[in-house]
């Protein structure tokens, strides 16, 4: 008497296409958090933006640490720029360094904290949002640097 062999299992179409799309996310996503930070228009500031530096002060600034929704940890500096001079700006981007235990700087990211006119006389709030920061930092407040100014029309 024959013993019945069994018939191979097939796994199902979807199963399948949605195991795919499932590895290429993950795939997508480990390149993302791998890049190194994106710097924006790494242009050094003109000579009329560094005159302009003295008509704009950084206040009430401070830092904090939050956790996000995936338990990571959450750098945020917070504070407000006033422009006292007599031109608009449209953007504003400061180079924020972070300070290492043995080294002045560990970590350097280029960001923006002006993005809509800063109109003259004009302050506002900002928020600078931090995720990846090296272990080798020390947890001192970093150095911010304006370095670059985009006057408005």
């Amino acid at each position: 008497m024959a013993t019945p062999t069994a018939a191979p299992r097939r796994l199902p179409v979807t199963a399948i296409v949605i195991g795919a799309i499932t590895v290429i996310v993950l795939i997508a996503g480990l390149f993302y958090l791998s890049r190194p930070a994106s710097k924006v228009n790494g242009a050094a500031p003109s000579a009329e933006a560094k005159a302009y530096l003295s008509d704009l002060q950084l206040s009430d600034v401070s830092m904090k640490a939050t956790e996000n929704f995936m338990k990571q940890q959450v750098v945020e500096i917070e504070g407000k720029i006033t422009n006292s001079g007599p031109r608009p700006i449209k953007r504003i981007e400061v180079e924020c360094i972070f300070p290492g235990l043995s080294d002045p700087e560990v970590y350097r990211e280029r960001v923006p904290i002006v993005t809509t006119e800063l109109a003259p006389n004009q302050t506002r709030q900002f928020r600078l949002p931090f995720d990846r920061l090296p272990d080798s930092w020390n947890q001192a407040m970093p150095r911010l640097v304006i370095a670059q100014i985009v006057f408005g029309g």
